[in-house]
């Protein structure tokens, strides 16, 4: 049984996670500094986030190279003026375990105070953190545009309760209710085309994690789905066994995966081990990474990664998504890394516009002119909600297209939506 594997099986597995998040993240080096060749004053730009995970280093990586690409072409016209972007990333450790919301939110006001930043694009990361900065984002009349890992649907909340209070505030990535819709399309495609009626549900012991399993656990019952679980697991947690066991005992042929801790990627590997006859789907923040495959020496394979934003995997979503693929690639040296990449290199793109179009850096000025934003970005078309919440669509002449993507023979093939699709979902032999 896996739970009497070997200690050193489990501890070369958290050493496989460090040394390739290490080498991932460490490969890239620091963008050159274009604004000295730009008169005008540097607007700051603020990234809270937690640098040591990939939904913070891949959005440090995306914002720092929107900004030298904006700077290389001239900077920001602000009014007449030329004015270049500076980046300011300060790491809020909100992703680590035990780390407490205030120290997130230390990492913002000293953002503020310290660093001057005009504008917020990132994080705060976990949505405890991020709501709770949203109103520090009020306090301080700075406007933040949130781009990676903050999914609970409390943001439209806030915004609807008190809009006054919460204005400042914008997300340009999915939201868990949004992607729930989208994983039980999933789920109803997996039914018709495979005959499935059996999941189990593992989640992580956030908030968000914690409420769309909840979610997708009732509303897989009400479309006729027979479900255990959630079965929640600490952030940091090691041994995944008693859920896999449970899952097989319950004959389940899907395993729903909400996860953006690092160490899921052990859960995977124990369910190789096993080959529990399930196909792993879900948020599964491991499984998103170009380097999963050697990291896993291909024992990933079948592992199927809601990405939230298309662009996140190379994919002909619109014109502009292999751009910037090709372009995160030269710069950093592979390709883009997970959720969070897109998202963030959008939306430097899309507070840029939203500033030239205002004439203005004045923070009413600038929420203004982003209620009133319709562009074509890297992942669909780019327009707001009443609640300041990104668009989505299945369709990326639409709107903010999701990527779901599977690993087939070492590659991210995308499987959903069918609009950008390259490849049809494909079941472990062990299952067939």
């Amino acid at each position: 049984m896996i739970m009497r594997k070997s200690i050193w099986k489990v501890f070369g597995c958290v050493l496989l996670i460090a040394l390739v998040s290490s080498l991932l993240f460490a490969g890239g080096c620091s963008p050159k500094d274009d604004t000295a060749a730009i008169s005008g004053n540097p607007i700051v730009i603020g990234g809270a986030l937690s640098t040591g995970f990939l939904y913070g280093w891949d959005a440090e990586r995306a914002i720092k190279l929107a900004a030298e690409e904006i700077n290389t072409a001239g900077g920001v016209n602000v009014g007449g003026e030329m004015r270049p972007l500076k980046v300011e990333i300060m790491d809020t450790r909100d992703l680590e375990p035990g780390v407490p919301v205030s120290d997130a939110l230390l990492a913002v006001e000293k953002l503020i105070l310290e660093k001057k930043a005009d504008f917020f694009i990132g994080g705060p990361i976990r949505s405890e953190a991020a709501l709770a900065a949203m109103d520090l984002m009020s306090r301080h009349e700075k406007v933040a545009i949130f781009t990676t890992g903050f999914l609970s649907g409390a943001f439209k909340q806030y915004l609807t309760d008190d809009y006054e209070k919460y204005k400042y505030s914008f997300r340009i990535s999915g939201s868990a209710p949004t992607m729930v819709g989208e994983m039980l399309a999933v789920f109803d495609s997996l039914k018709d085309d495979f005959g499935f009626n059996k999941a189990a549900v593992m989640v992580q012991d956030v908030a968000h994690a914690r409420g769309g399993g909840d979610i997708m656990a009732e509303q897989l019952k009400n479309r006729g789905w027979d479900v255990i679980g959630p079965e929640i697991y600490p952030t940091g947690t090691l041994d995944f066994s008693d859920g896999l066991l449970k899952a097989r005992n319950h004959g389940a042929q899907v395993l729903f995966i909400w996860m953006d801790m690092p160490e899921s990627v052990i859960l995977l590997k124990h369910y190789r081990e096993m080959e529990l006859p399930a196909l792993p789907i879900g948020f599964i923040c491991a499984a998103e990474q170009p380097g999963f495959w050697d990291a896993t020496n291909g024992d990933g394979e079948y592992a199927v990664a809601h990405l939230v934003n298309a662009g996140n995997a190379p994919v002909e979503a619109t014109e502009l998504t292999m751009d910037f693929a090709r372009a995160y690639e030269k710069k950093w040296g592979l390709e883009p890394e997970g959720y969070g990449t897109s998202s963030s290199y959008q939306a430097v793109y899309t507070l840029v516009n939203a500033i030239e179009r205002a004439g203005t850096i004045d923070p009413d000025a600038v929420i203004a002119a982003l209620k009133e934003t319709d562009m074509m970005g890297v992942y669909g078309r780019i327009r707001f909600d009443e609640q300041h919440q990104v668009i989505p669509s299945l369709d990326p002449a639409e709107g903010a297209v999701p990527q779901l993507i599977q690993w087939q023979a070492g590659k991210r093939e995308t499987v959903f939506p069918p609009s950008i699709a390259t490849s049809p979902f494909k079941l472990p032999p062990w299952m067939q």
